[in-house]
């Protein structure tokens, strides 16, 4: 209990020099201040573009596996990338035989005029994909229907467009039905597809655009040699490496690969990449922190010169206070908790404007930072950096209180 009361009394003593002294008790916390203020606010401003990405990653899909083609850098010149282009075949092996995934879709890409009537849209990216492609990429059919096995197995004409097809071609509410020319053969809708945002990180720039999506077999037959990979969903995020390891396991078998012989492929899980973004960013986050608060050391400098300012100012209280009985553990102890409650005033104030400062980050166009906040721990963080701060720089001079001669002190002026 006197301990408490002693620490209760201490401070309420260090509140009462710092109400005494307001301006200069805010100039000393300045740099408490700032640094808080700075640190908290760039804490925010990272976790609020962490949150940003992320959801970019959770909308664009973490369970999703691509696989494709790839001419290994040494054996460039001597194969071409015909030669490595991933087949249909080895798509339904995938499948057939690895246990980590699924569902998977073959896609075909190649680039049309796409007409109707006397609208044109030149450019467009037709995609020819399979199925399982919407459960994939979680896209679904608003209107219509979806591409069954038959229009597979017999290449029929028919497509899928999104909402902005309809906007460009001039299809009206309900296009279905509705033949349109894609490359100059006609293709009849028989769906709308819903449109789906892309984050920044993955291309998209918040415009969207004419999609036009086709049968997997009627793309290859229009255009045999056009570019095409595999789209695939993992059973769970946790079976990444299972997943590349078999996928490497039936591609290499299929392809005749020897051992030592690199890759003609490349396996790339979505998981992988959010797990690299943690990593960095968490590193990030740490660096520009610490960067940031070196403001707050040179706060401390400030702290450790002005309760030596202090301890000299009052020189003839602590050998009236020593002369009467007080200890030097308890002189040292009153600057100590002086220094700290200094601190930690500064600490708040730099809290509450690095907190005003969040809000307008948040508010700033453009800038994708509206899930921008300070973690609770950062708050204690900030709270604790600024208490070792207190106690490191106000050691010494409570140090220097506690020893001063009572005799001496009392005949200072």
């Amino acid at each position: 209990m006197i301990i408490v009361r002693l620490l209760t009394q201490t401070v309420a003593l260090a509140l009462g020099q710092i109400r005494a002294n307001k301006a200069r008790a805010l100039l000393t916390s300045l740099g408490i201040i700032i640094g808080v203020a700075s640190v908290t606010a760039v804490i925010a401003s990272l976790t609020g573009m962490r949150a940003s990405v992320l959801s970019d990653f959770e909308t664009f899909g973490a369970r999703k596996i691509f696989v494709w083609g790839q001419v290994p850098r040494e054996m460039r010149g001597r194969l071409s990338w015909d030669q490595v282009r991933l087949t249909p075949e080895e798509g339904v092996a995938i499948l057939e035989n690895a246990p980590s995934i699924e569902a998977l879709s073959m896609q075909h890409f190649a680039t049309y005029e796409v007409q109707r009537g006397a609208a044109l849209v030149r450019g467009v990216q037709v995609v020819g994909i399979q199925p399982d492609w919407h459960t994939i990429e979680d896209r679904h059919v608003t209107l219509g229907r979806t591409f069954s096995r038959i229009d597979e197995e017999e290449r029929r004409p028919v497509c899928l467009i999104n909402d902005k097809a309809i906007e460009e071609l001039d299809l009206g509410a309900d296009p279905v039905g509705v033949h349109i020319t894609i490359g100059g053969r006609r293709f009849l809708i028989v769906g709308v597809v819903e449109t789906k945002e892309v984050g920044p990180i993955f291309g998209g720039d918040g415009e969207t655009r004419t999609e036009v999506y086709i049968p997997f077999a009627t793309s290859v037959k229009l255009s045999p040699h056009s570019w095409m990979n595999a789209i695939a969903q993992l059973r769970s995020p946790e079976l990444s490496d299972d997943a590349i390891a078999e996928v490497r396991f039936i591609l290499r078998n299929s392809r005749g690969q020897q051992p030592g012989e690199p890759d003609t492929f490349n396996v790339e899980v979505m998981q992988q990449h959010i797990d690299s973004f943690n990593a960095l960013a968490g590193g990030i986050t740490a660096i520009a922190g610490g960067v940031v608060s070196v403001s707050l050391l040179v706060g401390g400098i400030g702290i450790m010169n002005i309760m030596l300012v202090s301890v000299s100012e009052r020189t003839r209280e602590i050998g009236l206070r020593k002369a009467v009985g007080a200890r030097p553990a308890v002189i040292l102890t009153q600057f100590l908790v002086e220094a700290v409650t200094l601190c930690l005033v500064g600490g708040l104030i730099g809290l509450l404007i690095g907190q005003a400062l969040t809000m307008g980050l948040r508010m700033m166009p453009g800038a994708n930072l509206e899930d921008a906040f300070i973690p609770t721990w950062a708050m204690g963080l900030a709270f604790a950096f600024s208490a070792g701060v207190g106690v490191v720089f106000g050691m010494f001079p409570a140090i220097k209180a506690s020893r001063l001669d009572p005799i001496q002190a009392l005949r200072h002026e």
